[in-house]
């Protein structure tokens, strides 16, 4: 049947509902020689594989499509459709058989998936042989069938030679291989034991690993027994990883991991970052073994999965070995054109053969052939290999992904590999517990883990939040990697790549049962109440809608304002009560007089009420009705405001008196003081509307300690809006009169007419609002510190450039032309566009584009010279270094504008900042590039600064100014100067300051290395832990190899001027630990991982 197995791709049809042919399921296999691996079907609705039949009879005359009965497979049905489909491409004509597979077709929800491999059949019923295409599909809602719309020609179908059709009928079969859908009623618990964990980012690797930890009982059991009772809830690492293993115990569904990511002190961005598993494995132990000293679990975490190896070089003619043990809590396994792993650990011990020009320096006995290599001591109890599937690549800076086959096996015995394998032989067999995988490339995909809870050979894949059961094929064989021979059941890029193996010998101890009598009481207790505080919340929650807030404020909180209105909504102090909306008037006053322990007669609510004007202001409550609901009353806001006036607590026997709400209104006063430039709040009155100002003036003047009138003379203002006061000019008319659509709440503003000589900066209410409407709070940042606070100002926005200047020095105890100003970005938070000392603007103009509550930011630099005068210069920064490479500071020049590197020397040398020494320096200086701690190339002094400034910038680049050495002043024939990079372990990972060490012809390797260590000022003793390379093309030759040799320096080929290439240009490395132990500002690889609390 070659003929039939025409190439054709699978795909999908929006045919879902078509005519469905209704004829009786097939329920046996009609293959004579039956699969073996099929076996018979479990009736088990959640069985991940099942294999079912349907026979279409009438074939010959289908003209619609075609549905099976369903075949229920992980809870989900299943259904084959037959379709006959017309050929419109070039390569086929005429009609074929659409054959699809459709999963869950009839649902209406859009949140579910599943993923599935199967075999779509077709029965010859001549021979019994059966014709088959696989498909390998992630089913959901918008693509719910996967088949071939091109399965067979329709022709060969209906040829009776062919064998496939027998008296008008065909049969059609499916085998089908399914994960645990999700999105969908898949009960982990019932159907497994165990349950999940939710997904709350690009965390699924740490899903993965807590399930591991959690599946380590005796770990768990450890876990528990941390003493965390005095723990912060929110901080607690250790609380929070027992809060997650007692959930995963007990709960029936997924639990959830924030508030442990959140114990670790991560923000959003930290959880959502892809780290890597070891480095995440490691912290998380540490943290544990710290949070584990000084308790009855102290050693816990060595004990489980700390073992010993050892260095060693062995000299092969004379008695000489030297040997370094070692602790380790993983095992990195290159599996890089490995088999299995056991050909992994045969490279890990592989030996390294010193001889040659590369012999082992054996102290007394000189110069020796050796062998260097590891051997283990001893494996621990539980063996965490991390197979080395995630590599960096230097060509590309990026991480690169090896999905080669390598196979594991369930049973590891690594007697082999031990340096004394005595005793008893099982010791050395660890069985497999648990295999992380990894579906995908670099950059992402997705994580699954394998876990063997009893070590019985019983498997579980736990996904996410569903756990299914599975094979023991499902779990090893087809996360070798590779290309697997059954292509429908991983695809290439699924593999594991951190394998869990536990000593077969203390098995049962490590996986023994965890039960409630291994958690502590006071641990226990601490949860359930922690759950019952959730569920009253979550029943807050859910019952918000039938429940409002009234924000109480007392007259206590008028005094001491000295805004607007009475009070700032967003600073007052408040008493917060939860109302049931529909309780009514009487039941919400019988509460506060409860609450403040008085008679109802003695409070009265007066809600607070935002005006077209946008001023917030006590207005009458509608209360007459006690029996109206609080919705009513409030008009549903959320929150309500309330004023709530109280009778004095020293007059315990009198009520408030009573108000009409036609002939009365409510006045608030204010004094302002010009002196003090303060305003006092002095009370509020109830007063009959027709009530002249002019009587009630004593009482203000009493009030404020001023003599009675006519010995006080006073002005008064009616507050109505903010930058808006409105003189009352005649005290003798009634309030009616007076105050514009007199209203409850309206406020009025006395002081003192100030004398015609007084030399007050506001000499009026009016001025003080007027000034205090264009006050803003401005927070000014130094934009050359990194995260600086900076300080807060508060100042008018009608000042200009000079006034904001003088107000800045004057903070900072500088002068003001010594300052330069920047606008805030507005796009993001950083320093934008400079301010000219010139800017006519104001500082409304400067920070415009400020949301309302967003802070208001300026930025600003010290100058060494005025302002004016680097207006007409140019800035430019680089480094300096000091002639013995210890000392680097940063420097800001100012060059004159379209000058050249030659001019930049000029004004350095100028500005005295340079470190030069008194006597014996050349006073001679060169620019150099650096890029990633290497020189890239020298400027020449011919360069233009404009040039390097349009090219400066990116975190790995800058430029460095130094003072030329003597001898390299002038270089000679056959002299050139080559780059010289400190790095460690691998080229790419460079740090510290990079220097230029002059070569001639006839130097040897020795003569360099002298010459690069008296350069750089390292003791004998240091120096040996130092080894030198070329590198050409980021691959180093090590200097060791060739001790001796004449190097020609045709091989070098010196620093290129800027501009040109420095690709291809050899440099000498200098190989050693980064004793500063900072992670390089250069830094290429990902951001580390932190455990903060």
């Amino acid at each position: 049947m070659d003929d039939l197995m025409e190439t054709t791709e699978p795909d999908s049809t929006t045919i879902n509902n078509g005519v469905v042919d209704e004829p009786e399921p097939i329920e046996e296999d009609v293959d004579p020689k039956p699969e073996a691996e099929e076996g018979p079907e479990d009736d088990d609705e959640a069985r991940s594989e099942a294999t079912f039949s349907f026979k279409v009879e009438n074939f010959s005359q289908l003209s619609d499509s075609a549905l099976s009965p369903h075949c229920i497979i992980r809870n989900l049905p299943w259904k084959i459709m037959i379709m006959q489909r017309q050929n419109q491409n070039q390569e086929r004509s005429g009609k074929s058989l659409g054959y699809f597979l459709q999963c869950n077709g009839e649902s209406e929800s859009g949140a579910w998936s599943c993923n599935a491999n199967a075999e779509l059949r077709m029965i010859n019923q001549k021979d019994g042989t059966k014709f088959k295409r696989n498909i390998f599909h992630l089913f959901y809602s918008k693509e719910n069938d996967w088949g071939f719309s091109h399965y067979m020609s329709w022709n060969d179908v209906l040829d009776p030679e062919k064998g496939f059709i027998k008296d008008d009928t065909v049969i059609f079969e499916v085998k089908v291989n399914a994960d645990a859908p999700h999105g969908v009623s898949w009960d982990s618990k019932k159907h497994t034991g165990y349950v999940g964990l939710k997904n709350q980012g690009a965390t699924c690797y740490m899903n993965s690993l807590l399930q591991v930890l959690y599946f380590t009982n005796l770990l768990r059991k450890a876990v528990y027994k941390m003493p965390t009772e005095s723990d912060d809830s929110q901080k607690s690492v250790g609380l929070a990883l027992q809060r997650v293993f007692h959930e995963l115990q007990f709960l029936d569904k997924p639990v959830g991991t924030k508030k442990l990511t959140k114990s670790f002190g991560w923000e959003t961005l930290d959880s959502f970052m892809q780290h890597d598993v070891q480095e995440f494995l490691r912290v998380l132990l540490d943290k544990l073994e710290i949070k584990m000293k000084t308790t009855c679990v102290e050693g816990t975490i060595p004990r489980l999965f700390e073992g010993k190896m050892m260095s060693y070089i062995k000299c092969k003619n004379v008695d000489y070995k030297s040997t370094m043990s070692e602790s380790f809590y993983d095992i990195q396994l290159n599996i890089k054109g490995k088999k299995s792993i056991l050909e992994s650990f045969h490279d890990y011990i592989q030996t390294e053969t010193l001889d040659g020009d590369n012999k082992y320096d054996a102290g007394t006995f000189g110069l020796q052939d050796a062998e260097k290599g590891i051997i283990f001591e001893k494996f621990p109890p539980i063996l965490h290999l991390h197979l080395m599937r995630f590599q960096y690549d230097p060509i590309t800076d990026s991480s690169v992904k090896f999905n080669d086959r390598c196979e594991f096996s369930e049973v590891l015995d690594l007697s082999k590999f031990l340096q004394d394998p005595s005793g008893d032989t099982e010791e050395y067999k660890y069985r497999l517990h648990a295999v992380l995988v990894h579906s995908g490339d670099n950059h992402g995909g997705h994580y699954v883990v394998f876990i063997n809870p009893l070590g019985d050979g019983s498997w579980c894949k736990f996904d996410d939040d569903v756990v299914s059961k599975c094979t023991k094929k499902e779990a090893i064989e087809q996360n070798f990697g590779g290309d697997s021979e059954d292509t429908t059941a991983v695809r290439h890029c699924t593999n594991a790549y951190m394998l869990v193996y536990i000593q077969q010998t203390r098995l049962d101890e490590i996986l023994g049962k965890v039960g409630e009598e291994d958690i502590p009481e006071a641990l226990s207790s601490r949860l359930q109440e922690e759950k019952k505080l959730e569920a009253i919340r979550r029943k807050e929650k859910n019952e918000a809608y039938l429940y409002m807030t009234v924000k109480i404020v007392l007259e206590d909180s008028f005094y001491g304002h000295q805004g607007n209105d009475l009070f700032d909504p967003e600073t007052v102090p408040s008493i917060e009560y939860r109302v049931k909306k529909a309780s009514t008037c009487k039941e919400f006053m019988n509460m506060l007089a409860e609450e403040f322990r008085c008679r109802v007669d003695r409070i009265r609510p007066w809600p607070l009420t935002i005006r077209n004007n946008q001023t917030m202001r006590p207005t009458l409550a509608e209360m007459d009705d006690g029996e109206r609901s609080m919705t009513e009353v409030s008009d549903n806001l959320q929150p309500w405001f309330v004023f709530l006036e109280m009778c004095p607590a020293d007059l315990p026997s009198i009520s408030l008196p009573i108000f009409d709400k036609d002939q009365d209104v409510v006045l608030f006063f204010k004094y302002y003081c010009p002196r003090t430039k303060k305003v006092l709040y002095m009370g509020h009155q109830y007063l009959p509307i027709t009530t002249k100002l002019s009587s009630i003036l004593p009482k203000l003047c009493q009030k404020a300690n001023l003599p009675p009138p006519p010995q006080s003379k006073l002005i008064l203002w009616e507050e109505i809006k903010p930058n808006m006061l409105e003189k009352i000019e005649d005290v003798d008319q009634p309030l009616e009169h007076i105050l514009e659509e007199l209203m409850d709440g309206d406020i009025i503003v006395y002081q003192l007419d100030p004398p015609a000589d007084a030399d007050y900066e506001l000499p009026t209410a009016r001025d003080y609002f007027r000034d205090l409407f264009y006050k803003v709070e401005v927070n000014f940042c130094d934009k050359n510190l990194p995260n600086d606070p900076g300080f807060n100002l508060q100042l008018s926005q009608r000042i200009n450039y000079d006034q904001l200047a003088k107000k800045v020095a004057d903070q900072l105890e500088t002068e003001p032309d010594l300052l330069q100003f920047f606008k805030s970005q507005s796009y993001r938070d950083g320093p934008g566009q400079a301010l000219r000392c010139n800017f006519e603007g104001t500082l409304k103009d400067i920070i415009q584009y400020f949301r309302p509550k967003q802070v208001k930011r300026v930025y600003y630099q010290r100058l060494q010279i005025s302002i004016s005068e680097l207006e007409n210069k140019k800035q430019f920064k680089c480094l300096w270094i000091s002639s013995n490479l210890k000392e680097e500071k940063e420097l800001v020049l100012y060059p004159n504008r379209n000058s050249n590197v030659g001019d930049l020397f000029v004004e350095a040398l100028r500005s005295g900042q340079l470190d030069l020494p008194e006597t014996g320096g050349t006073k001679k200086l060169r620019l150099l590039e650096i890029i990633s701690n290497k020189i890239f190339t020298i400027c020449g002094e011919e360069i233009s600064l404009d040039v390097l400034l349009s090219a400066q910038g990116g975190a790995t680049k800058s430029f460095r100014l130094e003072e030329i050495p003597a001898d390299e002043l002038i270089l000679g024939e056959g002299e050139i100067l080559v780059p010289v990079a400190h790095f460690s372990k691998e080229v790419y990972t460079t740090f510290g300051s990079p220097f230029l060490i002059k070569v001639k012809t006839g130097d040897t390797v020795e003569s360099i290395r002298r010459r690069i260590q008296e350069r750089i000022s390292v003791s004998d003793k240091e120096w040996e832990k130092y080894r030198l390379a070329v590198v050409l093309n980021m691959k180093p030759l090590y200097f060791e190899e060739n001790e001796n040799k004449h190097l020609d320096i045709k091989d070098f080929r010196g620093v290129p001027q800027y501009g040109s290439s420095s690709a291809g240009r050899p440099w000498i490395g200098l190989e050693h630990a980064n004793k500063a132990n900072k992670r390089s500002r250069y830094s290429y690889t990902e951001k580390a991982i932190k455990i903060y609390n």
